[in-house]
């Protein structure tokens, strides 16, 4: 990796105690570099991250709220990507793609099965992405919560734990699960759609053709809605809730405890199921995290198992909003990190070249 030019060796420290010590090893942000892309309701992002997790440049849009078809949103994620793939040059080599969308894929060939909050059914992205794109090195789509508990795990609220869910919550609710390391995918990829564990069975229709899920008990249009405020308002209105929550408004605070306490239903569910020693909520969930943790915990020790629970931390995301769009980075990089030798071997017959 150092002739490939992809980390730096450095003299080790002297610490006083026996034996020789290790030379200390870094990686170069500027050396290799992936573009991660995120999909999601309300906007649109793309970033230029570097080997080790150094962010180059970022952007990020807010978007109208509308089903807009794929090939508009594959349009405008390629304009987004075109100044910052114009910035890889020299040295610096782009070695994938990584995508987040909200949306049910199949990991194999990045086909977008089903995205009901951005109206989506049956959209092939990674082909379309590729084309717009015009890239020939590994592109990779992946659901947006998946991608959460990738880059908390790596770089966030979970680094150093082996077993985490990531609960994200928007118009709809999404969550990635880590076990012993690994993320839980299922045997087709689909693993994760939470959102739609049913909870009531008086409960309302969810967008997914169900009724009674848990997302309609605890995304945002059940927030708003809960607060007498206009269902789609979205996070503008979200914050104007949070705000009188925050001046000690009964009814944002009473939507809040609302809100909180299906949240915790559903957190000792899965507690119960999965025994994570660690619980992160992204998005929605962290911004209203701190009116809703008192709810989330009491339903937790109530309905969760004594043994599930007696461990288990429900935190914020230590990422906050760029949970996904870094973890997109992280899954870009994947490819690189399972067989570096293939991709080093030129690089490095170069180097030998030059010397001799």
């Amino acid at each position: 990796m150092v002739a490939g030019g992809l980390v730096t060796e450095e003299r080790p420290e002297l610490i006083g105690v026996p034996g020789r010590p290790s030379p200390l090893v870094r990686p170069r942000s500027d050396s290799a570099v992936v573009l991660a892309l995120e999909a999601s309701v309300d906007s649109l992002a793309a970033a230029l991250v570097g080997f080790g997790g150094d962010v180059h440049a970022s952007v990020r849009v807010e978007r109208p709220r509308a089903h807009l078809a794929a090939d508009e949103i594959v349009a405008d994620l390629a304009e987004l990507a075109a100044p910052l793939l114009a910035r890889v040059s020299g040295s610096m080599s782009l070695i994938g793609v990584g995508v987040a969308v909200v949306a049910i894929v199949r990991r194999t060939d990045g086909l977008v099965r089903l995205a009901p909050n951005l109206g989506w059914h049956e959209v092939p992205l990674a082909r379309m992405l590729t084309g717009a794109l015009d890239v020939s090195v590994p592109l990779t789509v992946a659901n947006d919560a998946d991608l959460g508990v990738l880059a908390e795990h790596r770089r966030g609220a979970a680094r150093d734990v082996d077993d985490a869910v990531y609960i994200a919550g928007e118009v709809g609710v999404g969550g990635g699960v880590l076990v012993d390391g690994r993320p839980l995918r299922g045997a087709d990829g689909y693993a994760g759609e939470i959102g739609h564990i049913p909870v009531n069975p008086d409960g309302r229709p969810c967008r997914c053709g169900s009724y009674g899920c848990w997302e309609t008990e605890v995304g945002e249009r059940a927030l708003l809605s809960a607060s007498g405020r206009p269902a789609d308002g979205g996070p503008d209105e979200v914050g104007r809730l949070l705000q009188d929550a925050e001046s000690g408004d009964e009814r944002a605070l009473a939507a809040l405890r609302q809100v909180g306490e299906w949240l915790g239903v559903g957190i000792a569910a899965i507690v119960n199921v999965f025994n994570p020693r660690v619980v992160i909520l992204g998005s929605l969930f962290d911004r209203i995290y701190p009116y809703v943790i008192t709810s989330v915990e009491d339903r937790l020790a109530a309905r969760g198992l004594a043994a599930s629970r007696e461990h288990v931390r429900v935190v914020p995301a230590a990422l906050g909003g760029e949970s996904v769009l870094l973890g997109a980075a992280e899954q870009a990089f994947e490819p690189f990190l399972e067989d570096p030798a293939a991709w080093l071997a030129p690089r490095v017959g170069e180097v030998h070249l030059a010397s001799a």
